[in-house]
């Protein structure tokens, strides 16, 4: 773990309480490392399109930045839900939740807890 990172699963229990808190609905398709594992968020505008983030290290910076997994922002639901099949079996310390987001806004995102 990097010196100063919080642990992924202590970010990941923040957001979700929050959340609980603001009534936004979410799914945890997959628990992952708790100290240390990469987070991928799913947002799903309930219209048949996704949105896919994940975590990654900005190389000039260092610090951990959110970007799209995919070439576009929004995807079709199949095309999201078979990237995220491969990355989990890829890496089975990824933490991979769902939310329901017309709007594509991602939580973790919204607060800056990074």
């Amino acid at each position: 773990m990097l010196e100063g990172r919080l642990p992924a699963g202590l970010v990941v229990e923040a957001v979700l309480r929050q959340c609980d808190i603001d009534f936004i609905p979410y799914y945890i398709i997959q628990r992952g490392e708790y100290a240390s594992g990469i987070i991928m968020v799913k947002l799903d505008g309930l219209n048949g399109q996704s949105a896919l983030c994940i975590q990654q290290r900005d190389f000039d910076s260092g610090q951990l930045v959110w970007a799209h997994a995919l070439n576009d922002e929004v995807s079709q639901n199949e095309k999201v839900n078979a990237y995220i099949q491969r990355s989990i079996q890829r890496d089975p310390d990824l933490w991979v939740i769902e939310f329901e987001s017309r709007m594509f806004i991602n939580p973790f995102e919204k607060d800056e807890i990074l």
